[in-house]
């Protein structure tokens, strides 16, 4: 039995973590000060003699001192998400990012505690180069834009990480996630996928954001927790930087037209621009599609889940909470 720490263990990814590690006979400890994650998610895990959960804010540094030492690896996954978080509150953004991660690499670097950390898709910024490697030059927008302090705050994650690799040795991994989708996820946030399918079920409108043109791919959330549960058994994968997510593009019009049609809904489409949605001055990607050739190479690993099963799933998912 291996000890692990998940940080932003109570969120949507998170939590399906937290269920993997237990499955395969693991014990995990969670860190979540459920802002943004709920207790609901993880409920279920507190009947396991091999769960413990403390609700905390991961920024906190004598609690960080005092949880690293007692486990064998730590997954960082606690993080402000959704676009409409971080333009409503950027200085929470940087400032818990930065200082969470922080803490964290410096306990890790002195117990010598293998430290994976979730980044970002947003890190490649407005780049036009497509399909994403990790290699990539990056550009990223304005300071003056609030959207760009996540991808920024993330950056400089990663940058901190490698650094400590370099310089102690310290293994580390780090993960750009691409849209990751499926049950538990929520749309407060502005989550698209959960935000369409609510709407579809209630034959409310679905409401796009821009000219539905822009394009995404989506990765089932059980897809991606097969991979990171591969980390910390691919020394290969220490000290690198590593996509994860689908290839698979689709429109967002193309997106709600389908989760209209799988639900049989009776819901309109209603275009609003990104002023109205997000203020003025947002910059947004036309095309974002991850890279995969590092994660088949390193992990033996590729999504195997299709968009139409991801629907239904959450589609079953939100119907079993109403």
């Amino acid at each position: 039995m291996k000890r692990y720490l998940v940080t932003g263990g109570a969120g949507f990814i998170g939590s399906h973590l937290v269920e993997g590690l237990l499955n395969r006979g693991d014990s995990v400890t969670v860190i979540d000060d459920l802002s943004t994650g709920s207790w609901g998610n993880i409920a279920s895990f507190e009947s396991s003699e091999n769960f413990r959960a403390i609700i905390a804010s991961a920024d906190e540094r004598s609690l960080i001192e005092r949880e690293v030492p007692k486990h064998d690896f730590v997954y960082h996954l606690a993080s402000a998400v959704g676009v409409k978080l971080i333009i409503d509150r950027p200085v929470e953004t940087v400032q818990r990012i930065v200082r969470t991660m922080d803490s964290l690499v410096d306990v890790c670097t002195r117990y010598r505690v293998p430290l994976l950390i979730t980044s970002t898709s947003e890190v490649y910024g407005k780049s036009d180069c497509v399909p994403f490697s990790e290699d990539n030059d990056i550009t990223i927008g304005a300071t003056s834009k609030r959207r760009w302090a996540y991808a920024s705050a993330k950056m400089l994650d990663e940058f901190l990480a490698l650094a400590h690799y370099y310089q102690t040795s310290l293994p580390v991994f780090i993960v750009r996630l691409f849209n990751t989708v499926g049950p538990k996820q929520t749309g407060r946030y502005g989550m698209v996928v959960p935000r369409f399918i609510s709407a579809a079920i209630k034959n409310e409108p679905l409401e796009i954001y821009g000219d539905g043109e822009q394009q995404r791919c989506f990765c089932s959330v059980f897809d991606v927790i097969d991979a990171l549960l591969k980390f910390d058994s691919t020394p290969q994968a220490i000290g690198q930087v590593i996509n994860l997510g689908s290839d698979e593009e689709i429109s967002i019009r193309q997106l709600a037209e389908r989760i209209i049609s799988i639900i049989k809904s009776k819901s309109e489409i209603k275009f609003i621009s990104y002023e109205e949605a997000y203020g003025p001055g947002f910059d947004d990607m036309r095309r974002r599609v991850p890279d995969l050739s590092k994660a088949k190479r390193i992990l033996n690993w590729q999504p195997k889940t299709k968009l139409n099963e991801i629907i239904m799933q959450i589609c079953n998912h939100i119907k079993g909470q109403m």
